[in-house]
């Protein structure tokens, strides 16, 4: 009898079972996300796009959108429109920020390449870079987009084409982006009378959805990393630009934005304060600017942080750059604790991140004729990580050798914040 339940029981349940399991939400595949182009029906789109012009349209390698669309002093200048009064350097005739907008009334103009930065660590907050490999070589642009949590839309290793007509193509403290013109006026700011002016602004985040087409899914593996050695950077590149005129400054405006491997570097425990290399201290990253943190506070002033990055053999340095901002500003930089900053050397490794050369004022690009040349001039190149172990893209990798009961070991860096409270 017992038996003869049981079965019925069960033939009553199985239709109940099987209506659950048909009901379950189907899983989601990258097809069903991510809008899906391939060469033919990328050419329909563009050409859809472009019909006032035939359907008439160019995709340019990014530097050849640079070469084609920038100008010394672009096109946004005038008498009544200046430019923030820092930009210009007469002396060399080049200029720090300036705006070339993009022609409309032509054919459409595209650029593509996959995108490099994660916004989640805080480091490339609205921004964000591309890159496009042509014969095997990283061209790379920045491009500045008023979208929160953009890398959650744009992700890391996402292809995107960008229709590019009636936006602008600026320099940003000498680094090329892809913008749209901006007006500053804050009377409140530090040097405010200097900041006063035209400068490359972000791309609204509903016209920049509308302009970029995404290609495919997300694929961060087609990403080019070039890894060096600081000598073999120092090597590659003008450290220290000089003579200063157009053409080394656009060499230096070409390599921004590249995406690298530093190697064999560790945290050397300083920074710079005003044209002297000093050991980073112990303190409340809140008040103390020299606090052995990746960025303690600017007091809201809001410019980038830097610590320098060394390597054995070589006394070549580069800054490292943060964001008073990112998540990880108050943690302590590899090696470095409540006691100090003396075992930062012995944590090696790598630190992955945007090539840079940011340099906003400049009358002081008179500084490269100096001897010897002033360190803020030296060490203007920088290398910005997208995050850290925890805060999105783990970008600084270092390693400590030690022995533990007699034995070698190996320990791995493991971030740790500033706690105030110790």
């Amino acid at each position: 009898m017992r038996k003869s339940i049981y079965t019925y029981a069960m033939l009553l349940a199985m239709p109940i079972i099987a209506l659950m399991t048909s009901c379950e939400p189907k899983e989601l595949t990258p097809d069903d996300v991510f809008e899906k182009i391939d060469s033919t029906s990328l050419d329909e789109l563009l050409k859809a796009e472009n019909a006032a012009w035939d359907g008439q349209y160019r995709i340019y390698t990014l530097d050849e959108f640079y070469d084609e669309f920038h100008s010394p002093e672009g096109n946004w200048h005038s008498d009544t429109t200046e430019y923030r009064e820092r930009s210009y350097n007469a002396k060399y005739k080049v200029y720090m920020f300036n705006i070339d907008t993009i022609p409309t009334d032509t054919i459409g103009i595209y650029i593509r390449g996959r995108v490099t930065t994660d916004d989640y660590g805080g480091n490339f907050y609205k921004s964000m870079v591309i890159q496009q490999v042509v014969n095997g070589k990283q061209q790379n642009l920045r491009i500045s987009v008023d979208l929160g949590s953009g890398g959650g839309m744009f992700q890391i290793g996402q292809e995107v084409v960008i229709r590019c007509n009636g936006l602008a193509l600026g320099l940003y403290a000498n680094q090329p982006q892809l913008c749209v013109p901006s007006y500053n006026n804050n009377i409140f700011a530090m040097n405010a009378t200097q900041k006063t002016g035209w400068a490359p602004g972000r791309i609204h985040g509903s016209v920049f959805r509308r302009v970029a087409h995404m290609i495919g899914a997300p694929d961060p593996t087609k990403l080019k990393y070039d890894t060096l050695t600081l000598t073999q950077l120092y090597k590659e590149i003008d450290m220290i630009p000089k003579p200063v005129n157009e053409a080394t400054m656009n060499k230096v405006r070409k390599a921004d934005g590249r995406l690298i491997v530093l190697k064999d570097v560790y945290f050397t425990g300083q920074y710079l304060d005003n044209e002297n290399i000093v050991n980073c201290v112990v303190g409340h990253p809140d008040t103390v600017g020299g606090a052995n943190v990746f960025a303690p506070s600017t007091q809201n002033i809001g410019y980038p942080q830097s610590r320098f990055l060394g390597a054995a053999g070589t006394t070549n340095k580069i800054m490292c750059s943060n964001s008073e901002y990112s998540k990880f500003a108050y943690y302590f930089l590899p090696g470095a604790s409540k006691k100090g900053v003396t075992d930062c050397k012995n944590w090696k490794g790598t630190v992955t991140g945007i090539l840079g050369w940011y340099f906003d004022t400049a009358s002081k690009l008179e500084n490269s004729e100096k001897t010897p040349v002033p360190n803020s001039y030296t060490y203007s190149w920088s290398i910005t990580p997208r995050g850290i172990k925890g805060f999105g893209i783990s970008d600084i990798n270092v390693q400590k050798k030690t022995k533990i009961d007699g034995r070698d070991t190996i320990l791995v860096w493991q971030p740790v914040e500033y706690n105030p409270n110790e």
